[in-house]
C-alpha cells in the first residue's frame, strides 16, 4: 500500500505526514507539489529519505491547455515538475493533462472546443517527452472521468490515454505510460481489456478510493475502500494479470476523512487495504 499524502492534506504538513507513514509502516507515499513546495523540495527529498519511505508516484504535471499567451508558462512548468520528480527520486511523473484552457490555465481565453484541447493535449506531452526522456522520468498519463472534462482532464478513458501513449511512444520506449484510478475508470465497459492492452510497460501507477453513491461533491466526496460500489480487488486482479507490480496507491479527496485524526486515517487505510483492495 501506498499513500498518496492529498489523503491527509488537510491533517498536517509533508513532514507531519511521512512520520505519520512511517510510524504506521506504510510503505510507500506519493506527494502531492504544492506539499512538497511548502516543505521545500531539497527537504522533503531528505525527510523521504530519513523516513524510509519509497515513492509510488509524483502528483502532478499536466493542466496543459492554454492559449498561447500562457503555452510557455505551462511547458515551464511542467519542465519544473519533471526535475522535481527526478529529485524526489519518484518513479512516475502523473499526468492531469486539463481539460479546457479557461479551467487548465486561468487568465486562458476560454474556449468550448475540447476537440483542440486534446489535440494542444497530445502536442504538449510530446513535447514534455522530449524534456523528460534524458531525464528518465517516465509520464503517466491519468484519464479522469468524464465529469471532470472540461476543467481538470480532457482524456477521459483508458482507451484514449493508451492510444496517445501508442502515438507518441510507439515501441513503448520512451517512458509513456498510464496511472489508472478506480474512481476516475471504474464504470468504463473497455476497462479490463484496455488494462491488458496496456500491459507491465504502460500500467505505471494504480490509485483506489471508493465511488459512493450518492455522491455530493464531484472532486471531495470520495469514498474509503469498502464504503462505495467499486469492486476494487477486481480491478486489481486485471491490473496485476497485465503484469502490473507496483503500489496500489491510496488516493482519497473527502471533506469526510480530511476531518479525522491522520492516524485514524491511516489505520482505516490500513485495515480496509487488507480487506477490500
Amino acid at each position: 500500500m501506498s499513500i498518496n499524502t492529498i489523503t491527509l492534506d488537510r491533517q498536517g504538513d509533508l513532514p507531519a505526514i511521512f512520520e505519520a507513514c512511517a510510524r504506521h509502516r506504510v510503505a510507500a507515499v506519493c506527494p502531492w507539489r504544492h506539499q512538497v513546495h511548502q516543505a521545500g523540495l531539497e527537504r522533503a527529498a531528505k525527510l523521504l529519505r530519513d523516513a524510509g519511505l519509497n515513492l509510488s508516484g509524483y502528483c502532478r504535471g499536466g493542466m496543459m491547455v492554454a492559449d498561447k499567451a500562457h503555452r510557455q508558462s505551462a511547458r515551464d512548468d511542467n519542465r519544473r515538475a519533471v526535475e522535481e520528480a527526478v529529485t524526489l527520486g519518484a518513479p512516475s511523473l502523473v499526468l492531469v493533462v486539463g481539460g479546457l484552457p479557461q479551467f487548465s490555465r486561468p487568465g486562458s481565453a476560454p474556449s468550448k472546443d475540447i476537440a483542440a484541447a486534446r489535440d494542444m493535449v497530445a502536442e504538449e506531452i510530446a513535447h514534455l517527452l522530449e524534456f523528460a526522456l534524458p531525464a528518465k522520468m517516465p509520464l503517466a498519463i491519468e484519464p479522469l472521468h468524464p465529469m471532470h472534462a472540461a476543467e481538470r482532464g480532457c482524456i477521459n478513458t483508458l482507451r484514449q490515454a493508451l492510444d496517445l501513449c501508442d502515438r507518441l511512444d510507439p515501441a513503448r520506449d520512451r517512458g509513456l505510460g498510464v496511472a489508472v484510478d478506480v474512481y476516475h475508470c471504474w464504470w468504463d465497459p473497455e476497462l479490463a481489456t484496455q488494462i491488458a492492452r496496456a500491459g507491465a510497460a504502460r500500467l505505471m501507477a494504480f490509485h483506489v478510493c471508493d465511488w459512493l453513491v450518492p455522491t455530493t461533491h464531484l472532486l471531495t466526496d470520495r469514498g474509503m475502500m469498502g464504503d462505495g460500489i467499486v469492486d476494487i480487488a477486481l480491478i486489481r486482479g486485471w491490473m496485476e494479470a497485465a503484469g502490473y507490480g507496483g503500489h496500489a496507491e491510496v488516493e482519497i479527496f473527502s471533506e469526510r476523512w480530511w476531518r479525522e485524526p491522520m492516524d485514524k486515517v491511516l489505520e482505516t487505510c490500513v485495515e480496509r487495504h487488507k480487506r477490500v483492495v
